[in-house]
């Protein structure tokens, strides 16, 4: 497990800075769930809540929130540099998969009917956790 500003700015960097918020929750919620499913546990430690556009872990969503929908610049202070192991390679994995995907496509693919969001999505309401389980469920639904 790493801090989430490190997971944050990883994705971040592969983007060349050029990552909007909406865009870095959903990629961070993938990588979670891609980890979490392969049983290498929490990609980070925050949950993620069912919020209109998505899943969102709220911390980094007030972190990065001045920004709107513009790219992120680098406001990751407590973040470590030299990430390595699996929370390296899944983040690396979903950016390769993801990164280029527009806000609207990754909307479209964290509101999977199938899935955790949508199991815990009220309309309009925020603080609502999606569990861990629920994401590993979507994860072993969405690979087979």
């Amino acid at each position: 497990m790493i801090n989430i500003q490190t997971a944050a700015r990883r994705i971040c960097e592969r983007g060349a800075w050029q990552v909007s918020n909406l865009a870095l929750q959903k990629l961070l919620y993938l990588a979670h769930m891609v980890h979490l499913g392969r049983g290498l546990g929490e990609l980070v430690p925050g949950r993620f809540q069912a919020w209109d556009y998505g899943p969102v872990e709220p911390s980094l969503y007030h972190r990065v929130k001045i920004f709107g929908d513009e790219p992120i610049l680098d406001v990751f202070y407590q973040a470590d540099r030299n990430v390595t192991g699996s929370e390296a390679r899944v983040i690396d994995e979903i950016w390769s998969t993801f990164g280029e995907k527009g806000p609207g496509e990754l909307v479209a693919i964290t509101h999977w009917d199938d899935g955790a969001w949508a199991k815990h999505y009220i309309p309009g309401q925020r603080g609502i956790v999606i569990p861990n389980a629920d994401i590993i469920d979507e994860y072993h639904r969405r690979t087979r």
